[in-house]
């Protein structure tokens, strides 16, 4: 593979290359820095958010600006004032060895006097939101004439929140011979019509296919009644006790709503949107890339400066009205090479959007279940045994423990064990053991397997085994790792094993019954590096939110569950991994600490 040293950049940069810990270029740094470096010209690069776009434009723009040169040189035009600050702290820390390199941020929501203060001083690389800038060139606070250098970044979301009138002044007050780097997930026209007037003759590069999805993306959707989203999505997080999340709503009221529930139902959860103050926006993120919120519901635009490869899944709680945006939204998740999983709530009605969503990205959607309260109380129960058997032992507790004694005495081994596990598991027992069956029919009847591009294959939805087994991100691995593993231990084919679902410590997939026998032989005494590697027929056959599986396969489960009783919305009391309150599923550890509204504003 291609190291940095052969790009063509400069000592200095390589040494900042190093201590950031890059190791090899992502493939569109590889494709754009030596044709940025190499000459004057205009570029185009079409790459998913989170292939590293930042420093493919970021490494050849300051190796080529004059650093004892007061004048603003090269100007960076992003949608949002997060990204606009994410992109200056990148900057800055690739220029830590330039003597005399400044990067200033210009957008709203701050002094827009202490910022032209700034650029006063001197500052050679200028970023900027579209309509701070306009404002600024309009005061006569910013020249930037005599730049070099110009990059629209997420070209195609500044479009599509409205800047291209914006965009096109802020141009014409730039020189015609400088040269215009763009970089955009996805060219719709309005893209297209910016490169023609602004540009000339771009070299282009694609990292992927034009307009696809990023392929460590697993793309899911769930079918419910509309007043059944906001249940449904708490037993998707509850399905997946490691979550770390954003969760996409359309409106600001939305946002801030289903934040303010889910914070009321115990989760560690915060609200990002428009409204919030410059502050209260950086504190939200601040808590969010500490994971103390694990929960983030935001609004499209306000998405746009959250970079973190870390993010185990998107959730779109309502569906975007643009095609594109859901490729910006679903960009969150699976990147820096990481897998991850994009999650959609869907009624019937909207069935039809994600057909659409499916051409466009050039992916499959797998249909799948909401799970059943049993299900989740199964994986729950898994989590806990796991969270004690890797709980670090405090020595303090050593001086309590001859009172402890006392009061278990005469509790054997086995019934300690099942109290112990049944302080948290009976929360979540009592909490979802009546509840209904949240799944509405998919009219489309597409089930997981057997559907190609063309159409849907009928196949029976019995006939299935769930397994689980003692393996999962702790270990190295995720959906697709744990999926090939599988296929290659057993030997089986390319879609025998589905719905793999990767949880920290432990894993469930699904397999034909007639691959049960060859399954349960090859896991029996079976042992990778000298550790025991289990398999088990799971109690719960349907198993259904979070996890992974082949693209263009369908669920081909129904999920059980009673329908004695409705997900209550206004149930104000559950808790998860803290104590215990009225009546609701909760545990007593500190992990998850409710974040009450005061923490977040």
């Amino acid at each position: 593979m291609t190291k940095f040293e052969a790009l063509g950049l400069k000592q200095s940069l390589l040494n900042a290359i190093s201590d950031l810990g890059f190791e090899s270029p992502s493939e569109v740094q590889e494709k754009a820095i030596p044709i940025l470096l190499e000459s004057e010209t205009d570029l185009v690069a079409l790459a998913q958010t989170g292939t590293g776009k930042t420093a493919a434009f970021g490494f050849p723009l300051i190796q080529k600006i004059d650093s004892d040169s007061r004048t603003t040189q090269g100007l960076i035009l992003s949608p949002t004032r997060e990204l606009c600050l994410q992109i200056t702290n990148e900057l800055t820390l690739y220029s830590k060895y330039e003597k005399g390199v400044n990067v200033v941020a210009i957008y709203g929501g701050a002094s827009i006097t202490d910022q032209a203060r700034q650029i006063k001083r001197g500052a050679q690389i200028v970023v900027a939101t579209p309509g701070r800038m306009k404002d600024m060139i309009g005061r006569g606070l910013v020249d930037i004439s005599k730049i070099d250098y110009c990059v629209l970044d997420e070209a195609d979301e500044m479009l599509n929140m409205g800047f291209m009138e914006d965009i096109k002044d802020i141009l014409s007050n730039t020189p015609k011979e400088k040269s215009t780097w763009l970089f955009s997930a996805t060219m719709p026209k309005e893209v297209a019509v910016i490169a023609k007037k602004f540009m000339h003759s771009p070299q282009e590069i694609t990292v992927g296919t034009k307009n696809s999805g990023a392929t460590t993306v697993q793309h899911e959707y769930y079918v419910v009644g509309g007043r059944d989203r906001y249940p449904a999505l708490k037993r998707l997080a509850d399905t997946n006790p490691d979550i770390f999340s954003v969760i996409f709503c359309r409106t600001k009221r939305d946002t801030q709503k289903v934040a303010e529930k889910l914070i009321e139902d115990g989760y560690n959860a915060g609200a990002l949107h428009g409204d919030l103050s410059q502050n209260q926006r950086d504190l939200v993120m601040n808590s969010f890339r500490k994971k103390q919120i694990q929960m983030l519901v935001a609004t499209d635009v306000a998405a746009r400066g959250i970079d973190v490869d870390d993010i185990t899944h998107v959730i779109n709680y309502q569906l975007p009205d643009e095609i594109e945006t859901y490729t910006h939204r679903s960009g969150r998740t699976g990147r820096a090479g990481k897998s991850g999983i994009s999650m959609v709530i869907v009624t019937r009605s909207e069935l039809r959007k994600i057909k659409a969503i499916e051409n466009k990205i050039q992916q499959d959607f797998i249909s799948k279940k909401i799970p059943t309260g049993m299900e989740i109380c199964e994986i729950q129960l898994y989590h806990l045994a796991n969270k004690i058997k890797d709980t670090k032992v405090n020595e303090e507790v050593d001086n309590y423990l001859p009172a402890i004694n006392d009061v278990l005495q005469g509790i054997d081994r086995e019934e300690l064990i099942k109290k112990i596990v049944s302080v948290e598991f009976t929360r979540f027992f009592n909490y979802y053991n009546k509840t209904k069956d949240l799944n509405t029919s998919d009219s489309g009847d597409r089930s997981e397997r057997g559907r190609s591009r063309d159409g849907d294959s009928r196949i029976p939805a019995d006939g299935n085994v769930r397994y689980f087994i003692n393996v999962g991100e702790k270990d190295g691995y995720d959906w697709m790792s744990l999926k090939d593993f599988l296929r290659d231990t057993v030997n089986l084919g390319k879609d025998d094993i589905f719905k793999v679902d990767v949880k920290d410590s432990f894993s469930f997939f699904n397999t034909d019954a007639a691959a049960t026998e060859a399954i349960l032989k090859t896991f029996t005494e079976f042992k990778v590096d000298g550790r025991f590697v289990n398999v088990e027929v799971s109690k719960n056959p349907g198993g259904g939110g979070g996890g992974g599986g082949s693209r263009g396969r369908r669920d081909r489960s129904r999920s059980g569950g009673g329908r004695d009783s409705r997900d209550n919305d206004r149930n104000k009391g559950r808790r998860r991994d803290r104590s215990a309150s009225k009546g609701s599923p909760s545990s007593s550890s500190g992990k998850r600490r409710t974040k009450r509204k005061s923490d977040f504003f």
